[in-house]
């Protein structure tokens, strides 16, 4: 027993540290998504994570967490993130707080932007943060959210869908063709709006929204791909005998190759990323591969009914410290690349678990197990035969200050002989520094945003799970009070960022809400006054509460219901006790009874008794009478009982009562016969006179 208890001990040790060192190299992979600058019309400027310069924002931008636009008053922007588009109005400023499989979290801090959440994951939901709250979105529909320039009011507009409102001590639900407004640092202080007709930038909106709804290309590719609805226009899709559905592009020339039109840029965690030129480069650049069918360049997506893993460019790269081109100035130092074909391993640069590593290949190209297995057990080495690097013109290379330097490769491109290729060593990542402005050109100071754009707080619903933000040393640190008021947290970083981010800039504050906070009531408009009537709303929802105390005081009146089985209590139970008792008292009265001896007297008395029995036993409250009048109610009363016991009396009652019917009243009767002896005499009287 003592061994075999040490076994089982060693192997529970083991199996916790082969989950604790899975869980770490988990949480060191990277986001499966980010967003994309889809649109840009007129100025919109960026600030990478950690940085305080702005430069000019470019087409097919790979956004993620830290990254701050602003668009100016004139201009609009498009962000796209797979399953939600946000559409940035004239002068609006945006950070992203986080981005990763579970969350799309955004800090409006002014403007106004239109957002469209075409799907979500279970597990997946998209925040907008302003001053005033936190609009938390778990399903799909359209939204409005602004917020104006002084960051003291904000507005909600929920066209279709419902919307989460978060404050410090309150949250209320916003539901489908609802607007209000939000003032002040307190939920409470709200209004009740008719919601407007979709303006001009709601009806551009609309129009991209339909550019999405009514793409060809959506039925080839998983929904996951970022900027597929670009590919519509400029291409064509085809089936291939080999590969399937492929798609062609059909505006470039004959000696256009995959990632030449573009630009190389640092982006954390995943390293050198590339930035595509056209329009629709986006989609071909991060997911799927490229295969050269025909001597035409047509890309390969990955399965459909797989979420998509983006990449920072699906490539294998060619170079090392030996590795030089021949330019004007003499011979420097180069990069070279080329696409990876399909069934080929993408080998990440970058920090990856083994799940990451199969993953971002299974989900981009069809691959069987045994060779991602290899591939994974092998990635030191690289010296598989890729199908590309034989394809004259793809190989591309460029001077290494093109490439640090994020310059357009397709006016530096060197193009390599054969035999330069054959001996070319190849790398997992360029082995070079990015520039200190590795992200674009600096655009000119009237393209900034105004001072205040960026240094309004915000409200959040909370930091997720497994991030933590990073602090500026300079910045102060509220401790989080027991009373539901928001907790400023210095917000360099709202999230943390993965490896190779720089962490010194300064930014604002972020008021994070309480997790005490209230669990969220509905609020239905007001019906009857558009303008007061949202503010009793938190009011009235109490009411809800009301109404149940209301049921119970309904429910005593069943209680009350056992009323009217008293009714009929005691009338017939008091029937029988005061008056046959009370009655039978005047028997001891007798004597007056055989003075008077009227017989005939009695046989009156059972109609007479058939009349009183019903006047005394329906009206209980006369009983009380007889007492005021003991002579009249008694002796009729007395009367049924004396002639119960004389049968000859009971038996010449029928007979008596036909006479009586036809007789005059008492009075006459009363003097026929006085005595029944008498009625021999007068027989014997008639028949002497008759002889």
């Amino acid at each position: 027993m003592p061994v075999q208890s040490i076994v089982l001990r060693v192997l529970g040790l083991f199996v916790a540290a082969s989950a604790l060192s899975f869980s770490a190299a988990a949480s060191a992979d990277p986001p499966s998504r980010v967003a994309r600058l889809g649109y840009a019309s007129g100025t919109v400027s960026f600030s990478a994570a950690g940085e305080d310069e702005w430069s000019q924002a470019t087409l097919n931008l790979p956004l993620t967490i830290g990254d701050r636009l602003w668009v100016e008053d004139v201009a609009r922007a498009e962000l796209q993130d797979g399953g939600a588009v946000i559409r940035l109005h004239g002068g609006t400023g945006i950070s992203v707080l986080n981005l990763d499989d579970g969350i799309t979290q955004l800090q409006l801090t002014q403007g106004s932007l239109n957002l469209r959440v075409r799907r979500l994951a279970p597990n997946q939901v998209v925040e907008v943060d302003t001053p005033q709250l936190a609009l938390t979105l778990r399903q799909r529909g359209d939204y409005r959210i602004a917020v104006d320039p002084d960051g003291n009011v904000t507005d909600v507009i929920v066209r279709s869908g419902q919307a989460e409102v978060s404050g410090p001590g309150a949250a209320y639900i916003i539901d489908a063709q609802q607007r209000y407004r939000f003032r002040g640092n307190d939920l409470r202080d709200n209004e009740f709006l008719a919601a407007p007709r979709p303006d001009e930038f709601d009806r551009w909106a609309g129009e991209r929204d339909r550019a999405f709804d009514n793409s060809a290309s959506a039925r080839y590719v998983s929904p996951d791909v970022i900027g597929y609805q670009d590919l519509d226009a400029n291409g064509v899709w085809r089936v291939d005998a080999i590969y399937g559905n492929v798609w062609y592009p059909n505006q470039v020339g004959p000696d256009w190759a995959p990632y030449r039109d573009g630009h190389w840029t640092w982006i954390a965690p995943w390293g050198w990323t590339w930035v595509d030129d056209a329009s629709w480069g986006f989609a071909v650049s991060h997911y799927g591969r490229w295969a050269n069918l025909g001597s035409r360049w047509a890309w390969v997506p990955g399965p459909v009914r797989t979420s998509a893993y983006y990449a920072p460019a699906l490539v294998a790269f060619v170079g090392g410290d030996n590795f030089r081109l021949t330019v004007a100035s003499g011979n420097v130092g180069g990069i070279g690349w080329f696409p990876l074909a399909p069934r080929e391993v993408y080998r990440p640069s970058y920090v990856a678990s083994r799940r990451y590593f199969e993953n971002i290949n299974r989900s981009n190209t069809v691959i069987s197990t045994a060779v991602i297995n290899n591939s994974y057990n092998t990635r030191d080495r690289d010296d598989r035969d890729y199908a590309n690097r034989r394809i004259p013109g793809a190989v591309i290379a460029v001077p290494r200050n093109t490439f640090i330097n994020s310059q357009h490769v397709s006016g530096a491109a060197v193009r390599m002989p054969p035999e330069m290729l054959g001996r070319a060593p190849l790398v997992a990542a360029p082995q070079v520094a990015p520039d200190e402005r590795r992200r674009g050109a600096a655009a000119p100071a009237a393209n900034l945003p105004p001072p205040r754009a960026f240094e309004q707080p915000a409200v959040t619903r909370g930091l997720p799970q497994g991030h933590v933000p990073a602090l500026r040393r300079d910045a102060p640190l509220v401790m989080q009070s027991s009373v539901p008021t928001p907790v400023a947290v210095p917000a360099v970083e709202p999230h943390a960022r993965p490896q190779g981010r720089d962490n010194g800039s300064q930014r604002p504050l972020v008021n994070v809400a309480p997790a005490s906070s209230p669990p969220a009531q509905a609020l239905p408009p007001p019906q009857g006054r558009p303008q007061p009537q949202f503010q009793p709303q938190p009011r009235v929802q109490p009411v809800p509460p009301v109404q149940p105390q209301a049921q119970p005081q309904v429910q005593p009146q069943p209680r009350v219901q056992p009323a009217p089985p008293v009714q009929p209590q005691a009338q017939p139970q008091a029937q029988p006790q005061p008056q046959p008792r009370v009655q039978p008292a005047p028997p001891v009265q007798p004597p007056a009874q055989p003075q008077v001896q009227p017989q005939p007297l009695q046989r009156p008395h059972p109609s007479e008794t058939k009349a009183v029995v019903p006047q005394v036993a329906t009206p209980q409250a006369v009983a009380p009478v007889p007492p005021a009048r003991p002579p009249e109610s008694r002796a009729p009363a007395a009367a049924p009982k004396a002639p119960v016991p004389a049968p000859a009396a009971v038996h010449a009652g029928p007979k008596d009562e036909q006479k009586d019917a036809k007789a005059p009243p008492a009075e006459g009767r009363s003097k026929e016969p006085e005595d029944g002896r008498d009625g021999p005499r007068r027989q014997d009287d008639r028949r002497k006179q008759a002889n």
